[in-house]
């Protein structure tokens, strides 16, 4: 028996690229993205407001590999229902009393 390498658990980050982003996020959210990522680029024709779609990407970049870390949903329900404890507080090291 040979050993196989393990498929990595941690989600990929998809970048800043707006299809690879598309792709990563979960169905329930992409027409969403979708609407948003329109009106930004619509936007973008003006150009103060490019940006705009930078700051889209970004976000939604990050949305994307939230979305994939395993327990999101329970960790999004636990807080709407304001079940505190179920988190785990941490303070880092040096900080106690400042925060």
């Amino acid at each position: 028996m040979t050993a196989q390498p393990e498929e990595p658990t941690a989600s990929r980050d998809p970048g800043e690229d707006p299809a690879a982003i598309f792709d990563a996020l979960p169905p329930s959210h992409r027409d969403k993205f979708r609407a948003e990522y329109d009106e930004a680029l619509d936007a973008a024709h003006d150009l103060a407001r490019f940006k705009q779609v930078q700051t889209l990407l970004r976000r939604w970049r990050l949305r994307a590999i939230a979305y994939a870390r395993p327990g999101y949903e329970e960790a999004v329900q636990d807080a709407l229902q304001g079940r505190e404890d179920t988190f785990v507080r941490y303070t880092p090291p040096g900080w106690e009393g400042q925060v």
